[in-house]
């Protein structure tokens, strides 16, 4: 029996690589990102037994965690992660600092095909920066390093964008 195919794309069979992707926070696309963790989500296992059937134990789910993504960017004048980790808590602006407005955004990852067009997209929900670490470790001994600044993501789900069809491929 041959291997099912994509539906748009009979002709394909490999699936999309991971170095082709896309990353809005805020309507915004992220410049110069270079490296994105896992979309995750865990569900609590809940054991019990019933009185009448000692010996034998059920499993139910209990609650749902999703685990918080880290995004690197390489150093750049981009000023996304700055801007959205200063709304969440800005040193500068004291206790006020926190926009209870802006704080929250939803984050939009795209996985792109090798021609550049979204082939799947997911939605973060109320996603809100818990880590910042603006400027990397310096080594002046070392000229062949990319200065990379992270952003760490803490999220109350993720949902995959239906509306973003595989593309036709040429």
């Amino acid at each position: 029996m041959p291997a099912p195919t994509f539906p748009t794309n009979s002709h394909r069979y490999d699936p999309y690589r991971t170095f082709k992707f896309q990353v809005v926070i805020g309507g915004k696309t992220v410049a110069g990102l270079t490296k994105m963790g896992a979309l995750k989500k865990s569900t609590e296992v809940v054991n019990w037994r019933a009185a009448g059937d000692p010996s034998y134990q059920r499993a139910m789910p209990g609650g749902t965690k999703f685990e918080n993504v880290t995004l690197e960017q390489g150093l750049s004048h981009d000023p996304v992660f700055e801007e959205w980790a200063n709304a969440v808590n800005n040193v500068a602006e004291g206790d006020a600092g926190m926009s209870l407005v802006n704080y929250r955004r939803d984050v939009v990852v795209n996985v792109m095909n090798l021609q550049g067009i979204p082939a799947i997209s997911y939605l973060l929900k109320r996603a809100w920066v818990s880590e910042y670490q603006a400027l990397p470790e310096f080594d002046a001994n070392n000229m062949n390093t990319v200065g990379i600044q992270t952003l760490t993501v803490a999220y109350e789900g993720f949902v995959r964008d239906l509306a973003v069809a595989e593309p036709a491929e040429a």
